[in-house]
């Protein structure tokens, strides 16, 4: 067993109880298709025994005191509570002293009160997929049959809202919203979501011999998809937004990536594998043992075993994981390795690095020039937070200091 140390960076494996199955057909969902990888398996779901053997395996590979289980999808809700309430006893037997926290990935249209008083009592951090306010949500995110989900999912929050259950929201940032961004966060507060996740929606289409369609990152190459969102869009969203929440809602509002920005900023680990020196400790495993290096590299090159054959701390701590992890940072192109922000974002995920930068060495991330643009807008408020950090200020004062420029003199 591995010793506990906690210095010791964390390892996440996020189990995909239900594997792509899902109730919904959202139009940019990169996970669908890869029921291709299994169409010759009928039942895609984990079993008892494979199930077991993940939760004694994860836990003893943990080098940190406190474990994080992520149940996530396809959609994790069509796993009925008895399955849920069996991992949880697996939890704590197999513990041994370690705090065991969990949390859940839903599109909440599944959310009952049943659910509800499940997460409540077993303090689940429940993550809700929603994409602002229905005209936004319902432009992709619908039903098998073509229908909209939006009120189902404020129904969902509202059911969550009602137990005290804590959740959050991760919401995709696509070509027809991000042109929004107001609106969009906006809607958010008005539901009482204080913790907020955006991903930027970037796929390409490819033909591959597996039958997938969708392209893994840093290959270059593919169609972009009408959904996806492009660079200046995502300058654009996230610096207008960065002016609200500057202004008004720091140390109230939590928005992920301007917390990650700033960590970077200050020279901490940012939270999030995207905007880390390093990815590769957050891994994913299918219903059936396969472990993949990250959920958006569930691509057979990037398979790394199955839990039949290799413990959990073998596979994630195997050569081919450890050259993933330290792909994002040494194959950086000339650009990234000249840029001032290179702190800042490492080259954010490797799933979006497929173009080629001024010099056309490849690897520029896609959505490089909206980050660049989004640095420079926050860089004066950056520092200023920052400065507030190291002599022990809050963070928050931001919001009370008139900037005046694009600079400003400490």
């Amino acid at each position: 067993m591995a010793t506990i140390n906690p210095f010791a960076r964390p390892m996440y494996i996020m189990l995909k109880p239900t594997g792509s199955l899902c109730n919904l057909r959202c139009k940019y969902c990169y996970y669908l298709e890869k029921n291709k990888l299994y169409k010759e398996q009928k039942n895609h779901v984990i079993n008892d025994e494979l199930l077991e053997k993940f939760i004694k395996e994860y836990i003893e590979a943990q080098t940190m005191s406190e474990v994080l289980f992520t149940w996530h999808g396809g959609e994790t809700l069509m796993r009925p509570i008895s399955f849920y309430k069996r991992a949880l006893e697996l939890e704590r037997i197999y513990a041994r002293g370690r705090q065991i926290d969990n949390c859940i990935q839903t599109n909440g249209t599944l959310i009952t009160d049943e659910w509800c008083k499940f997460f409540k009592e077993n303090n689940f951090l429940v993550g809700v997929s929603i994409d602002g306010p229905q005209e936004f949500h319902d432009e992709y995110r619908k039903t098998a049959t073509g229908r909209p989900t939006f009120h189902q999912v404020m129904k969902g929050i509202d059911l969550l809202n009602k137990h005290g259950v804590e959740w959050n929201a991760l919401a995709v940032v696509n070509d027809f919203n991000a042109d929004y961004p107001l609106d969009f966060y906006h809607f958010f507060k008005e539901i009482g979501c204080h913790y907020i996740q955006f991903t930027p929606i970037v796929e390409r289409i490819v033909t591959r011999t597996d039958g997938l369609k969708l392209a893994p990152g840093m290959q270059e190459g593919g169609e972009i998809t009408d959904f996806s969102i492009t660079s200046e869009q995502w300058g654009n969203f996230l610096c207008t937004i960065f002016d609200e929440w500057v202004h008004h809602d720091v140390g109230e509002y939590y928005i992920q990536l301007f917390d990650a920005t700033l960590a970077n900023w200050v020279g901490q680990a940012p939270g999030i594998c995207t905007m880390a020196k390093e990815c590769g400790h957050a891994g994913i495993m299918e219903f059936n043992g396969d472990v993949y290096s990250c959920d958006h590299f569930v691509y057979p090159e990037h398979k790394l075993g199955n839990l039949h054959d290799k413990t959990i701390y073998e596979i994630m701590n195997s050569p081919k994981q450890k050259e993933f992890s330290k792909m994002k940072h040494t194959l950086l192109p000339q650009q990234c390795k000249e840029c001032k922000y290179q702190f800042a974002c490492h080259g954010e995920c490797p799933k979006n690095r497929f173009i080629k930068d001024q010099y056309g060495n490849s690897g520029l991330n896609y959505l490089c020039s909206g980050y660049y643009k989004f640095f420079e807008h926050i860089a004066p408020y950056m520092d200023f937070m920052k400065n507030e950090l190291e002599n022990h200020r809050a963070p928050a004062n931001v919001m009370n200091h008139i900037f005046s420029g694009p600079h400003y003199s400490k």
